[in-house]
């Protein structure tokens, strides 16, 4: 059942419902939590009126900001902050790749409240996971998956939904269904990838996302400012473009996963061969809470490893591509 969804007058979407998904299962944590944690339902009723109905969002908010709120005390913002945090922390889900080694080299699976960035060379696996990720998202949480829909913003026309039926027969699921979780949206222009974000925040409020994939988030970027002196005005609206993403992220308890390109880097050295980077400079260094390498292996197999994370060793792991998704290399 296809429906379309304005994110503004130029944005639609292909949207597409499964009522299946478990009611129970919360995708973000409601403010009504905090009274469980002690905190009086009076204030709670505060917040709610001040326009904060979840935890995640909660946190957005400078403590100062809360203070300002009619009956709210600095010891009693200072009360609820601390509740709200471990109510968020405790919520963080790990979504399988379909990998057991590169599960293990991300510590579970992609995360959610997190923003991981696959950066590499054409054909290396990083939309290959994309799809993968497109099925293991909704397995339940006792399959390692997320138990919740998929958002997908594709900005290369890389996107294959026959794709996903054979990774769907893989996990034992309907591919029909699982096709059915999944709203997908093609962006032509920078500013029209940005107005599918704000259309999808409002979506993502009323029902169970766990992943937002973004295929590529650079790709754009670099057909819409050309030139050295078009570089400042392109890094602050990839700026705002990735602020926008971390809100997601944190505010809707969703993981983000993105794809970026690699650029010839100048000051590799002489003695790297072939030396590239990811594109995108600090601006993109500093949103991505975990980035990852990916690159071809011997034969069929690719290697991923990681480049940049607060809390990963940099290790690496090999992979496959089958038809059933990414799966571990054969010895």
């Amino acid at each position: 059942m296809m429906a379309a969804l304005k994110a503004e007058e130029t944005s639609q979407m292909q949207l597409v419902e499964r009522e299946e998904i478990d009611e129970d299962e919360d995708l973000f944590e409601m403010i009504d939590k905090l009274v469980a944690q002690g905190i009086n339902a009076g204030d709670v009723k505060k917040l709610q009126d001040a326009g904060i109905h979840t935890c995640n969002g909660l946190m957005m908010h400078t403590k100062k900001n809360l203070t300002g709120i009619k009956g709210l005390s600095e010891a009693k913002v200072d009360k609820i902050c601390e509740a709200a945090e471990k109510i968020v922390r405790k919520s963080v889900v790990k979504i399988t790749t379909g990998c057991q080694a590169l599960d293990d080299l991300l510590g579970g699976g992609i995360e959610t409240s997190a923003i991981t960035e696959a950066f590499g060379e054409f054909r290396c696996g990083k939309t290959q996971l994309a799809h993968t990720l497109c099925v293991t998202t909704q397995l339940p949480t006792n399959m390692k998956g997320g138990n919740g829909k998929v958002a997908y913003i594709d900005t290369e026309g890389t996107f294959r939904p026959d794709r996903i039926v054979p990774i769907a027969e893989r996990f034992g699921m309907d591919p029909g269904a699982v096709l059915d979780n999944i709203i997908y949206a093609r962006a032509y222009t920078y500013e029209h990838q940005y107005n599918l974000l704000l259309g999808l925040a409002a979506k993502m409020s009323e029902e169970p996302f766990r992943i937002l994939i973004v295929d590529s988030i650079i790709a754009l970027f670099r057909v819409d400012f050309t030139g050295r002196g078009e570089l400042a005005d392109r890094q602050q609206k990839l700026a705002q473009m990735l602020s926008r993403l971390i809100k997601i992220a944190e505010e809707f308890n969703v993981a983000v996963y993105m794809t970026n390109q690699v650029i010839a880097d100048p000051g590799g050295g002489m003695f790297i061969s072939d030396p590239k980077k990811p594109a995108g400079g600090h601006v993109l260094a500093h949103a991505a809470t975990i980035r990852l390498l990916f690159r071809k292996g011997k034969g069929d197999t690719r290697v991923c490893k990681v480049y940049d994370a607060p809390n990963l060793a940099e290790a690496e792991a090999s992979f496959q591509i089958t038809q059933g998704g990414i799966a571990d290399a054969k010895d």
